[in-house]
């Protein structure tokens, strides 16, 4: 055995490599207040409060059903979708409350993105896939005004140089990496303020998830990012803050290095150094 073999590095040394400063002044982005959440009569999230800053990276983490995918999918309101949900308390974004009578949940969806965990392109070219939220919405005035937009898009999305000899090709053809990129590309064509991501890099190999990780950390000079996420390294890679979720409750947020290296919590101590979950 070659004693002298690299070691992974601990979860320790992966935050202090991403460690960040303390969250910028000013108003939260993202204000959560007393949230509750009911599937029908059951309680899938309760009294969530957590405050998000703007262009930072939120990693929310904790056990299958826990609560924190239908936490993220109130932030943009896409449990709207699901007959009988229902909503108790308070989501302010930039101060104003997204459930608030007469909100236009559509315009709040352009500003709220979300990539989901498969990847979903449309049986279109990559071009049009990147193209048809400007298109649907209005958002590009000429032929050229669109072809800049999506060129934009992509460079954003780190896949110009991949794609940019074949946009008009299908993009069922690109490998399944790729396709994900081009789902964040075709989220960031509209120019959200916040990009919401539900385990994007799961169903990836490694050297595609690498991708997506070191794009998310680019983004977030730009947006501010919230990530679900199963994979405790992969939230000590790209957060600047965690979120512990359990049994519907958020258990503790913090710094991501003090989430993993020093929890107030027993509870989210156990978790992060993998005695359960």
């Amino acid at each position: 055995m070659n004693d002298t073999a690299p070691r992974a590095p601990s979860l320790a040394g992966l935050v202090a490599r991403n460690q960040s400063a303390s969250p910028p002044d000013g108003p939260p982005k993202i204000d959560a207040r007393g949230l509750n959440f009911y599937y029908g009569e059951t309680k899938a999230l309760t009294d969530i409060s957590l405050e998000i800053q703007p262009n930072i990276v939120t990693a929310f983490i904790g056990p299958s059903g826990c609560g924190k995918s239908t936490f993220l999918r109130t932030l943009n309101r896409m449990n709207d979708i699901i007959p009988g949900t229902r909503v108790k308390g308070q989501v302010l974004i930039d101060g104003a409350s997204i459930y608030d009578p007469g909100v236009d949940v559509v315009a709040l969806r352009r500003r709220v993105g979300m990539v989901f965990q498969k990847s979903n392109p449309f049986p279109k070219s990559i071009f049009d896939n990147v193209a048809y939220g400007l298109r649907v919405n209005g958002m590009a005035g000429s032929r050229s005004e669109l072809a800049a937009r999506v060129e934009e898009s992509l460079r954003q999305a780190a896949l110009w140089d991949e794609v940019k000899d074949r946009l008009h090709e299908s993009a069922l053809a690109m490998s399944g990496g790729q396709q994900q990129r081009l789902c964040i590309a075709r989220a960031l064509a509209i120019r959200p303020d916040i990009l919401l991501m539900d385990e994007p890099a799961s169903a990836l190999d490694p050297i595609a998830t690498q991708r997506i990780e070191e794009l998310v950390y680019d983004l977030k000079k730009s947006y501010t990012i919230v990530i679900v996420t199963h994979n405790m390294q992969q939230a000590a890679r790209v957060s600047d803050r965690t979120a512990f979720f359990l049994l519907g409750k958020l258990v503790e947020y913090d710094r991501t290095d003090r989430i993993f290296t020093a929890p107030t919590e027993k509870v989210t101590e156990d978790y992060v150094t993998g005695r359960f979950g």
